[in-house]
């Protein structure tokens, strides 16, 4: 009889333990959802941003026909921003991101040398536009950074890791801007 009831106790062990570890599971699953969505909110104001653009800059074209090393540096940016929603790489895209702040401060420098664009009916409602979408980025950004951290630190606390290192659960990357356009984000036309 005696033994009877330390096989109940251990199955009971058991199945606790594989509740705590179903429990952990679902939530690290949760977490790292959150991730994805707050990511593809991000990438949705990206795609907005790297669409406008084009438009911006052609405007600026047909104001400033030499200044052929921004568009260039526009579609560079553009071309590893692709590249990068295509390999599903944060720091792809983080770096395309970089790339175009720096092309954006350049282009500003443009902006100012002709006051008659400033002027422009069709630029000043892509500057307004171009606005909405940078703050739109700035506030996913920041909360995709904190929904990554909350994603990774639930991941590497004990005794969750465990369950994390078990399933597999990777590290997200965060969203991280450099030096450059940490200093110039500025769009001012």
């Amino acid at each position: 009889m005696e033994w009877l009831i330390g096989i109940g106790v251990v199955v009971l062990i058991i199945v606790v333990i594989g509740f705590w570890v179903l429990g952990v599971y679902n939530e690290l699953i949760q977490k790292r959802n959150r991730v994805k969505n707050s990511w593809s909110q991000i990438d949705v104001q990206l795609q907005r941003r790297f669409d406008l653009i084009p438009n911006l800059i052609e405007t600026v074209k047909a104001f400033a026909k030499q200044e052929k090393d921004i568009f260039m540096a526009f579609a560079e940016a553009r071309k590893m921003f692709a590249s990068g929603q295509q390999h599903g790489s944060v720091g792809e895209i983080s770096q395309a991101n970089n790339m175009l702040g720096r092309a954006m401060t350049q282009l500003s420098v443009v902006v100012e040398s002709y006051p008659q664009l400033k002027s422009d009916q069709n630029f000043l409602r892509m500057q307004a536009d171009l606005k909405e979408t940078e703050d739109k980025i700035a506030l996913n950004r920041q909360f995709y950074n904190d929904v990554v951290l909350t994603y990774n630190n639930s991941r590497e606390v004990f005794p969750a890791s465990f369950v994390a290192g078990m399933f597999k659960f990777k590290e997200a990357d965060l969203f991280k801007i450099d030096d450059v356009t940490r200093a110039a984000p500025k769009v001012s036309f």
